[in-house]
């Protein structure tokens, strides 16, 4: 039997709360105004990240997503055809080029995505900084973990 507090007890009872995170993250419904688009899970980080920052260069989205500049710019090209990104050159420097929400849809991706940022904003409040650094760096380990073990 395994003690209160200890890692064993911790485990199973993340083990039991997980799997209904991930259900009621997949039971967020996309907006009508977005459902004929076919978005994916690779499409919602790019969405908030440009919601919560404002606009950004290629660059800029690959440094905040972790991925390669290229990975970005297939994403932004799918979904610029697609009409919910727009790209516009810098007025500071004609070579690049800036990403943004399409107007026309930054509303429905607002409604869509703002609920869970204020939910995890309520959770997160009375958490002092070093606590929430240490939640993030928790998850990421765990994510880690879990792609190790699948490899």
């Amino acid at each position: 039997m395994s003690m209160p507090g200890g890692v064993d007890a911790t485990v199973r009872e993340l083990l039991l709360l997980m799997p209904r995170l991930v259900g009621r993250a997949k039971r967020i419904p996309v907006p009508e105004a977005l459902r004929s688009f076919d978005l994916a899970p690779r499409h919602l980080s790019l969405l908030a990240c440009l919601l919560f920052d404002g606009p950004m260069t290629v660059n800029e989205l690959a440094a905040r997503l972790e991925v390669a500049p290229t990975t970005v710019s297939l994403l932004i090209g799918d979904l610029s055809r697609k009409g919910i990104l727009e790209r516009r050159e810098d007025e500071r420097d004609r070579r690049r080029r800036i990403v943004a929400l399409a107007a026309d849809h930054e509303p429905a991706i607002s409604a869509w995505l703002a609920p869970g940022a204020a939910a995890w904003r309520r959770a997160l409040a009375p958490l002092t900084p070093d606590q929430r650094r240490l939640f993030v760096d928790t998850l990421l380990a765990y994510e880690a973990e879990v792609a190790a073990e699948r490899d």
